[in-house]
């Protein structure tokens, strides 16, 4: 016999899917990768001479 008085309102833990655990982490994981691109896209510009592309040239 338990010794608590229960009112019916148990809420159980449930374990939380792979899926679900990454699926907050997914946004974090796109804005970092767009930043990153960002990043590498005014780098390779101010460093490349000329903003002409060489297949051009």
């Amino acid at each position: 016999m338990h010794t608590e008085p229960h009112s019916g309102d148990v809420r159980h833990h449930k374990p939380k899917h792979l899926a679900e655990k990454f699926e907050g982490v997914v946004g974090i994981v796109m804005v970092a990768a767009i930043v990153l691109l960002a990043i590498g896209l005014i780098y390779g510009i101010m460093t490349t001479g000329s903003t002409e592309p060489k297949w051009m040239q």
